[in-house]
């Protein structure tokens, strides 16, 4: 399949497929000279279930809309963003800040779930603490310093969580988010779901 038969496919534009195609979470693209996204593969993706936010217990949920990695040269990370060639401890500092956002509406929900074109990829937990980057108002950025892995995908088509964490709370919730759909609008990489049911799963990507 193109890319844009993908989009089509999947409800997203072709810039959000190359992003999810460029992470590595889905097997057998091919992304030299013409860009392909497997038949089977997109099949899988199409049959993947909504995510059942009504179970976290929570109003809603902040999203990090996370794009494909790239590297910063930053003194506590090398890169930012979700891919399946950085390794555990690499994602962890690349998707726990720093972020344009609210922390104590995104740590009242106990989980941060890290999508790519509406696919849940990662699982945060551990948000009770935050760092600021000194910026005064609407602009300033902040970091999860203790935030946990509590799972992440390497195959989206077969999701298992190549994570393995110790708090068992940590693994429930990963089994319960990974390899969902959860759709998201913001303007920037943090979103705010509410947890109410939804049967959106369209919506579109693109930081």
């Amino acid at each position: 399949m193109t890319t844009g038969q993908a989009g089509t496919a999947l409800g997203c534009s072709i810039p959000t497929v190359k992003k999810l195609m460029a992470t590595g979470v889905v097997p057998g693209v091919r992304d030299v000279g013409r860009q392909v996204f497997p038949l089977a593969a997109l099949q899988q993706l199409q049959a993947r279930p909504a995510a059942d936010l009504t179970v976290l217990g929570t109003a809603e949920v902040a999203v990090l809309r996370s794009d494909a990695p790239s590297r910063v040269d930053e003194s506590d990370r090398d890169w930012i963003g979700f891919g399946t060639a950085l390794d555990q401890a690499q994602l962890l500092a690349s998707l726990s800040g720093w972020w344009r956002c609210d922390p104590a509406r995104v740590a009242v929900g106990g989980v941060l779930p890290v999508t790519v074109a509406g696919f849940v990829v990662a699982v945060l937990t551990g948000l009770t603490e935050w760092e600021s980057d000194g910026t005064v108002g609407t602009t300033g950025r902040f970091r999860f310093p203790k935030a946990r892995m509590a799972g992440y995908l390497t195959d989206l088509t077969a999701p298992a969580n190549a994570a393995d964490p110790a708090d068992p709370e940590d693994a429930r919730l990963a089994g319960l988010l990974l390899g969902t759909r959860l759709a998201s609008v913001s303007g920037g990489p943090i979103a705010y779901v509410t947890t109410n049911p939804t049967t959106d799963t369209t919506t579109d990507e693109g930081e």
